[in-house]
């Protein structure tokens, strides 16, 4: 029993430091790794080819800021097959009164 009550402590622990991480505005490289669910190596390329936008303020260490990592994660959005089905209704009808 002293095993399960141990394990649910570590577990709320580790829901507690996840919770933290959500909470700050300015991540570091491991928590940034954690929040963006990729490995190190993978954000290092990011980071040394400039594809994510990050901050060295004193030339070494690598931060992060979150509102801008929602962002990076955002873009390129794909249109649904509803959307794209829209467009083409909407180019069709106005390439249809051009001609009139």
């Amino acid at each position: 029993m002293d095993v399960k009550i141990i394990e649910r402590l570590e577990s709320i622990e580790k829901l507690l430091i996840e919770q933290q991480t959500l909470q700050k505005q300015v991540l570091n490289f491991n928590e940034t790794c954690k929040y963006l669910e990729l490995s190190q190596s993978h954000l290092y390329k990011l980071t040394s080819t400039g594809a994510i936008p990050h901050y060295k303020p004193n030339g070494k260490k690598i931060y992060f800021q979150r509102q801008e990592l929602d962002q990076w994660l955002l873009r390129n959005r794909m249109d649904s097959q509803d959307e794209i089905e829209q467009q083409a209704a909407d180019y069709l009808i106005k390439k249809g009164k051009v001609k009139l």
